[in-house]
C-alpha cells in the first residue's frame, strides 16, 4: 500500500528538479501523476521515463497565463473527475538582482511565474475540492522567502508563505488541507552552475553572508519526501505551515 494509492495529482513544473522527484516519488507512493509544464520534449521525456511507475501523463502549459492555469485544472477535472493534490512547484529563479538593478519586466515575469501562477491554480483546483470537502495543497516556496535571493524571488516566495497560510485559515474547517516546502540550496538546473554563473555575485555574496552556506545540501529526493508527506493522510492534521527543508541553513 502507498501512502498515494488512489489519489489524482498535479504536479507543476514536474519535468526537472524537485518536481521531476516529486512525480517520481508520488508515482511510487501510488498516485496518479499529471505534470502541467511548457517545455513539451521535456514532458514526453519525463512520462516516457516514469511511464513503468505508474499512470502520468503532461500538460504543455505556460503557468504565467491565467488561462493555461484554468486549462490544466479543467483538463484534468475533465478526465479524472477531482483533484486530490496539488503541488504548485513551478517556478524561476531569479539571478539574485537586488532591487538597484532589477528591471520592471524581469520583476513582473519573475511574479507571474513565482507568485501568480501558485495563485490561479490554486484558485481553480480549489473550486473542485470545494465540492468534496478535502485535497491537499503543497506551494513550493524557499528560504529565499526571507529575503536571502533577489527582490523578485524573495517577494514571490514571501507572498507564497502568506497566501498558503490565509488559504489554510480559510479551509481549516474542512479537510483541505494548504502547506508550503521551502527549500534551501538544493541541487537543479535553475541553480546549476551554469545558470549559477548568471546570477548578481556581488548581491548573492552579501545574502551568503545571512545563511549557513557551508552546510549539506539538501537533495530533491528530500524535498520530494516531505512534499509526499504532507500530501498524504498522515498530514491531515497539518495545515498552514511553512515547512524548511535546508539542513538547518537559514538558522544561520
Amino acid at each position: 500500500m502507498g501512502k498515494l494509492d488512489g489519489k489524482i495529482a498535479i504536479v507543476t513544473g514536474g519535468n526537472s528538479g524537485i518536481g521531476k522527484a516529486t512525480a517520481k516519488r508520488f508515482l511510487n507512493e501510488g498516485a496518479t501523476v499529471v505534470i502541467a509544464c511548457r517545455r513539451a520534449d521535456e514532458n514526453k521525456k519525463t512520462v516516457d521515463e516514469f511511464s513503468s511507475l505508474g499512470e502520468i501523463s503532461a500538460i504543455e502549459a505556460d503557468l504565467t497565463k491565467q488561462e493555461d492555469c484554468k486549462m490544466v485544472v479543467e483538463e484534468v477535472i475533465k478526465k479524472y473527475g477531482r483533484i486530490d493534490v496539488l503541488v504548485n512547484n513551478a517556478g524561476i529563479a531569479d539571478k539574485h538582482k537586488p532591487i538597484n538593478k532589477c528591471e520592471e519586466e524581469w520583476y513582473d515575469y519573475v511574479c507571474k511565474i513565482d507568485q501568480y501562477s501558485i495563485y490561479w491554480m490554486c484558485k481553480y483546483a480549489l473550486v473542485h475540492m470545494e465540492k468534496v470537502g478535502k485535497g491537499h495543497i503543497i506551494n513550493i516556496s524557499s528560504i529565499g522567502s526571507q529575503g536571502v535571493a533577489g527582490i523578485s524571488y524573495s517577494a514571490a516566495k514571501a507572498a507564497v508563505n502568506g497566501m498558503t497560510k490565509n488559504i489554510a485559515i480559510l479551509y481549516a474547517k474542512t479537510d483541505i488541507t494548504c502547506n508550503a516546502v521551502a527549500p534551501g540550496p538544493t541541487p537543479t538546473p535553475l541553480n546549476a552552475p551554469e545558470a549559477a554563473a548568471t546570477f548578481d555575485a556581488e548581491f548573492a555574496a552579501e545574502c551568503g553572508k545571512h545563511i549557513d552556506i557551508t552546510l549539506p545540501e539538501a537533495q530533491d529526493y528530500d524535498q520530494a519526501a516531505t512534499i509526499c508527506f504532507l500530501a498524504s493522510e498522515d498530514a491531515r492534521a497539518i495545515t498552514g505551515q511553512i515547512i524548511y527543508v535546508d539542513h538547518g541553513t537559514s538558522l544561520y
